[in-house]
């Protein structure tokens, strides 16, 4: 199919998020400013590449899943979290946790 552009678009992320299957992701936020755009979610790579990836192409694991974190801080939705063997820090979204 071919398509005319209508109207302009620059893109926010110039380095698209490229997958393969079996690679693991970080699936951060869903997207919802948009009601045309339905299930997309900001995710990061393992080699820290981020973008938004539509849900149809996530293979989502269910159960008990995915690593342990030390939480040291909340605020404003987001847990300040340190990976207790690499000792790698960073903000995850709270809805994004279980206490364990």
């Amino acid at each position: 199919m071919k398509y005319r552009v209508i109207k302009q678009h620059t893109s926010e992320y110039p380095n698209p998020i490229v997958m393969a299957k079996g690679d693991r992701l970080i699936i951060g936020e869903k997207f919802d400013d948009n009601q045309a755009w339905n299930d997309w979610y900001f995710c990061e790579t393992q080699d820290r590449v981020k973008g938004w990836v539509p849900k149809q192409v996530i293979n989502w694991l269910s159960g008990n899943q995915g690593e342990v974190l030390t939480g040291i801080k909340e605020l404003n939705g987001w847990i300040w979290c340190q990976h207790p063997d690499s000792k790698e820090e960073g903000w995850v979204p709270a809805e994004n946790l279980v206490q364990d």
